[in-house]
């Protein structure tokens, strides 16, 4: 498909001259005033646009700022025959990609609209990458793929653009600041800084000062102006970790800090300061029990969680295991410079059947503790820390599959891991493959897809022919 342009000139020789010479390569479109050329801007993708200075009594600066202000504006250049630097300048302080004097040259035009055209698509694919980038980095260091966490991934995704305050609640090391840091990177926001506040780290007084900033001589101590978290996160994101941990007065402040003034006062001063901050929080207490004891004000517990986020505990969330423990393996494989690839299927059982009181923060240093100590390639049963080894009973995962334990001594990959816990989904379904995809959270189709696979590699003797049915 050949790239479209419009060539907009009031001399109609000069128009279809110009049409006549470069419709070979190009889609031409022709107009002759600006109201015309609109009229085209707005019915066709217009790619480059091409127009003179003079449009008999029009100004064709009219029409090159009316384009660029289009969602998807043309590239465009500038025609005239009263050349000078002024007018170049002028043409590109309005967004013309370049200019050109007449007479034209139909071979150098015929270039210089090639690589404007060029350059406009090299910018499309650099913004566009960008944008996988970001959304990709936003949510790259969340893992999992059980129910509970796609949902979780749509809620981030959903939220993160609004202004809504968001209260991400769970155990102790299940990932709610990396919740926090995804919510801030898919914001409208993600140049601005991201700073995180670890409440329970402060006395009540030292909290204040660390929020709020605090004027010079505010206290025994305040040698000078400090200023506090809320005026470095202007403009960007305050993570406020551990929100349960602070006392009554703290929360009378914060509470101001998300009324409609948006302001506060520095600790010893007396003019109010607004900022723009969005605000996310996280605990691990029960905020609803805690403001039915009244030790929690009910109305900034409403203005904390108007988007509520639970990060469940891995215990719950076992299918998600196998995943994460190749992804911290690689990691730390890497960080200290061991061979160490994969493990054996005993081991990743062990995995699966701990109960992870310490959650996904327990198992990244598991995993590096075995990298460390494994003497292989693999990492082995007796590499694990003894709690792991020991283990506790298998539990269910989030969709209600209970792992069965691989071979002794086998070695297990994430396929191996995949496919297990299909032929358990089609056992406890009795062979019905859309109740099987909704117990793995998977569509029907990529389920069928899965089977065919498993089929051809022979590995659904456990589930006969019969079972397998819609």
């Amino acid at each position: 498909m050949q790239p479209t342009i419009l060539i907009v000139d009031d001399e109609k020789h000069t128009r279809e001259g110009l049409r006549a010479s470069l419709e070979d390569s190009f889609d031409v479109y022709v107009a002759d005033n600006i109201a015309s050329a609109l009229n085209v801007l707005d019915n066709e993708h217009v790619e480059l646009m091409l127009t003179d200075l003079r449009l008999g009594g029009e100004d064709g600066m009219v029409l090159i700022e009316k384009a660029l202000a289009r969602p998807n504006p043309p590239v465009v250049i500038m025609m005239t025959a009263y050349g000078g630097v002024d007018t170049a300048v002028e043409a590109m302080k309005r967004g013309a990609y370049d200019f050109v004097t007449k007479p034209l040259n139909v071979d150098r035009l015929e270039i210089l609209i090639r690589r404007a055209l060029r350059s406009r698509h090299v910018e499309k694919e650099v913004v566009e990458l960008k944008q996988k980038v970001e959304k990709r980095f936003g949510l790259e260091r969340l893992i999992g793929h059980s129910p509970v966490m796609e949902e979780i991934f749509d809620t981030v995704k959903q939220v993160a653009p609004s202004r809504a305050t968001v209260l991400i609640t769970g155990e102790s090391g299940t990932g709610k600041e990396l919740i926090a840091q995804a919510i801030h990177a898919l914001s409208g926001r993600p140049k601005e800084k991201f700073v995180a506040v670890h409440m329970a780290a402060f006395s009540a007084q030292l909290l204040e000062s660390e929020l709020f900033g605090h004027e010079k001589g505010a206290f025994t101590g305040a040698t000078e102006r400090r200023i506090g978290r809320f005026e470095q996160a202007n403009g960007g994101t305050l993570f406020l970790d551990e929100i349960g941990e602070i006392d009554k007065n703290t929360q009378v402040k914060l509470l101001r800090v998300l009324g409609e003034e948006r302001s506060f006062e520095r600790v010893g001063g007396n003019s109010p300061i607004k900022v723009d901050v969005r605000l996310v929080a996280a605990t691990n207490r029960d905020l609803e029990r805690m403001v039915e004891a009244g030790d929690f004000r009910d109305d900034l517990f409403f203005r904390l969680s108007v988007v509520r986020i639970h990060m469940p505990p891995l215990r719950t969330r076992v299918e998600d295991i196998a995943l994460i423990v190749h992804h911290f393996l690689k990691v730390a494989a890497e960080e200290n410079g061991k061979p160490v690839r994969e493990l054996t299927a005993d081991a990743l059982a062990a995995l699966e059947r701990y109960a992870w009181p310490g959650n996904v923060r327990e198992l990244r240093a598991a995993v590096e503790r075995a990298v460390v100590m494994a003497t292989g390639a693999k990492i082995t049963l007796r590499d694990l820390p003894p709690a792991v080894r020991d283990g506790a009973a298998v539990v269910q995962t989030t969709s209600g599959i209970k792992l069965p334990r691989a071979a002794e001594g086998g070695h297990l990959n994430l396929q191996d891991t995949e496919h297990r816990m299909i032929v358990r989904a089609l056992e406890e379904t009795g062979g019905n493959v859309t109740k099987a995809a909704q117990k793995l959270g998977i569509s029907r189709r990529t389920l069928h897809r899965r089977l065919k696979e498993m089929k051809a590699d022979g590995e659904l003797a456990a589930v006969s022919e019969g079972e397998t049915k819609p």
